[in-house]
């Protein structure tokens, strides 16, 4: 399973978004330092569920970093546009 598809089962399981967009950014980072050569090492996600409303934005980003888990320590750079 590659890791923009584990992003996504994990990401679904965890706040049933109503949109959810991964983009993989790495080839755009290829003689950045943190490229690993794997092709994903950089990805961008667009997530909406309506479990972040009323929540801050330090709030919403914990939450998504709880729910990928150890996922994250094998992404270098991963940024979010999170709503509810």
């Amino acid at each position: 399973m590659s890791r923009a598809e584990e992003m996504r089962r994990k990401l679904e399981e965890a706040f049933a978004p109503t949109r959810l967009d991964i983009r993989n950014d790495s080839e755009r980072h290829a003689s950045h330092a943190g490229y690993d050569g794997t092709g994903e090492s950089h990805f961008h996600v667009t997530i909406r569920a309506p479990g972040f409303a009323g929540q801050s934005r330090v709030a919403r980003h914990r939450a998504m970093h709880a729910a990928l888990g150890d996922l994250t320590t094998r992404i270098h750079a991963l940024s979010f546009d999170i709503d509810a």
